[in-house]
């Protein structure tokens, strides 16, 4: 999620989702506070300039191809 050049980015990993600040810390996070992240921006309450962008993940195109 960008915002005024802020950049949040969270990640599916096997263990669950990760949080990855622009600083480089790296919180856990469950879906809930995930959703409760991501729903507010998408929502307009946190600004109108707020671009969220998805990046699918290449490991899965690597299995689909086995």
């Amino acid at each position: 999620m960008y915002k005024d050049r802020w950049i949040q980015k969270f990640r599916k990993e096997e263990d669950g989702w990760k949080e990855y600040s622009r600083n480089g810390t790296v919180r856990p996070c469950t879906a809930e506070q995930f959703i409760s992240h991501l729903l507010p921006p998408l929502a307009g309450i946190k600004g109108q300039y707020v671009t969220v962008k998805v990046v699918p993940d290449k490991k899965g195109e690597d299995k689909k191809a086995l």
